[in-house]
């Protein structure tokens, strides 16, 4: 029999070992935040360039320095490894792995359903395992759980199962792992008691919920809200360029209301590795259950078609000046999908990328922060494309310059200066800039 005081009293003084699989955007710092803590950390990806990266002291993170890593490191609190079979060294392990989309946007869970059978080949009484990918409700219980309960252990009772949804804002530094309340669903008593001790030296409060289904859909309503308000002002950004209204000068005055109104930002699209992604997951468990998600998914449909509409307004301004875009020479100013990140996850930067390409463009990319483009699973062709130096050279031999992201480190005076036509989807510029447009 298990002796869940005996377990607590481990999480309470740190001397449980915590793993971490995924050391990506919400992994690595997870891991690092439970390390300074005080926890031994073992930090899993089957990249096994990651871990060779981290354990010679090099974060490839921005959230995360190299000195903190090296720092941990250094103490021994920190290992990182492609060694799935070290999980069964770990007290309690937590799941940080990519929940995307399949080609037809449904929920493709093979990385959960991987790292699950990892932790099924080393799972031993007392483990306590938490999901933190994002992902619709009923993933846990329904996928997750199955394959672990495989093993012959009884949940509740062998081992204990939660989920923890994972919460950043990336590029924000007033909020980090440790300063944001966590919360923690469990379906069964001792799981959710034990999640909570785990995350209780880690964040500054904890927010039990009744169920791990109802984590899941907080995480979901979190995202979804998001996602509804930027299809929202971006269809408003549409409706008022047609009746020559600026959207930026509107929302500015409206955020003078001191109630009743919070301001989005219109932009290119939508992107990151949650907001592109969970509304389809809700709709898709919604349409499982005979229900629909229609507001959710009109959403959806808006913010997709965002790049589209870019483009057209790209197609206008070019032809005002007798110029196409087919043989045009277009630079794209930030990849990321949005200001001051090093993440170009779901950018709308490669849909107009691809369409510029498509309609006979030249496209070339500066961001600050994305020396060079990641690998994607729908346009392989363009990893490794280096972002070309921003200054004068660069901006006047541009047939036009589309602004993606509204980067700090990027100098919008310069590029006011010496481009010819200056595509602004963010609201960089004043209204009536000249050779601005807004889109």
């Amino acid at each position: 029999m298990i002796d869940i005081d005996q377990l607590v009293e481990r999480y309470t003084r740190r001397s449980a070992t915590v793993g971490v699989i995924g050391l990506g955007y919400v992994g690595l710092p997870l891991a690092i935040a439970f390390a300074e803590s005080g926890y031994r950390v073992l930090g899993f990806d089957t990249d096994p360039d990651k871990p060779a990266r981290l354990m010679a002291g090099d974060s490839y993170i921005g959230a995360v320095s190299s000195r903190r890593l090296r720092r941990v490191a250094a103490d021994g609190k920190f290992v990182a490894t492609d060694d799935l079979g070290r999980l069964g060294e770990t007290d309690a392990t937590m799941i940080c792995v990519p929940t995307p989309l399949d080609p037809r946007r449904e929920p493709d869970l093979s990385f959960v359903e991987n790292s699950g059978r990892a932790l099924a080949a080393t799972l031993r009484p007392g483990q306590l395992v938490v999901l933190e990918s994002t992902t619709y409700p009923g993933t846990t219980r329904e996928v997750l759980l199955p394959i672990l309960a495989a093993t012959g252990l009884e949940v509740d009772r062998d081992f204990f199962l939660a989920y923890s949804p994972e919460r950043e804002d990336p590029g924000n530094v007033d909020y980090t792992v440790s300063s944001i309340p966590k919360v923690v669903g469990a379906d069964h008593p001792a799981s959710r008691r034990l999640a909570m001790e785990l995350y209780r030296p880690v964040v500054p409060e904890l927010v039990a919920v009744s169920s791990t289904a109802a984590a899941e859909a907080t995480k979901l309503t979190e995202n979804i809200y998001r996602a509804v308000n930027i299809a929202l002002v971006n269809e408003l950004k549409m409706v008022y360029a047609a009746m020559g209204i600026d959207v930026w000068e509107v929302l500015a005055a409206a955020d003078t209301k001191p109630f009743g109104f919070q301001r989005f930002n219109p932009g290119p699209g939508w992107g990151g590795h949650c907001i592109p992604i969970d509304p389809f997951y809700l709709a898709w468990r919604a349409r499982r259950e005979g229900s629909s998600a229609r507001f959710v998914e009109l959403a959806g449909r808006v913010n997709t078609e965002m790049p589209g509409w870019v483009l057209d307004r790209l197609g206008e301004a070019l032809a005002a000046s007798d110029r196409r875009i087919d043989g045009a020479r277009i630079l794209l100013l930030g990849v990321a999908y949005k200001a001051n990140v090093d993440d170009a996850r779901e950018s709308p930067a490669f849909v107009l990328w691809d369409r510029l390409a498509a309609e006979g463009a030249e496209v070339a990319y500066h961001d600050p922060h994305i020396p060079h483009l990641p690998a994607t699973r729908s346009w392989p062709s363009l990893h490794n494309t280096a972002s070309t130096p921003l200054n004068a050279e660069t901006l006047a031999s541009a047939d036009a310059v589309v602004i993606l992201a509204n980067h700090d480190a990027i100098d919008f005076d310069l590029v006011a200066h010496h481009a010819k036509l200056i595509l602004d989807t963010r609201g960089v510029y004043p209204v009536q800039t000249p050779r601005v447009v807004r889109a």
